[in-house]
């Protein structure tokens, strides 16, 4: 990468788990992920893990302890880590791309 562009176009992807693919870009202790999901599948874990990002395009739904919320394309998600946070994503629009900020 040269300056300051992290230029996704020319990054492979990696695949994660199966249905979801990424591009990491990592600078000190920071990941910039770009995220594709080619799955409506969720997860059945919950995870403590906190999450910043911005849903790029298509959308999900999280469940929360005692609820669940949507985001589609154009929205942030802010989900401080910890036990009071738990959650798991129960379904993705295929075609889901999100941009994500997290630690390395």
């Amino acid at each position: 990468m040269g300056g300051f562009r992290v230029d996704f176009a020319n990054m492979p992807w990696d695949e994660g788990r199966p249905g979801m693919r990424h591009k990491v870009y990592c600078e000190g202790g920071r990941l910039l992920r770009l995220v594709e999901f080619s799955t409506s599948d969720g997860f059945e874990q919950w995870c403590e893990q906190g999450h910043i990002g911005y849903v790029l395009e298509g959308g999900l739904t999280i469940e929360f302890e005692g609820h669940v919320q949507d985001f589609a394309a154009g929205d942030g998600l802010f989900i401080p880590a910890g036990k009071a946070c738990a959650h798991r994503s129960v379904s993705i629009v295929p075609g889901t791309r999100l941009l994500m900020v997290e630690d390395a």
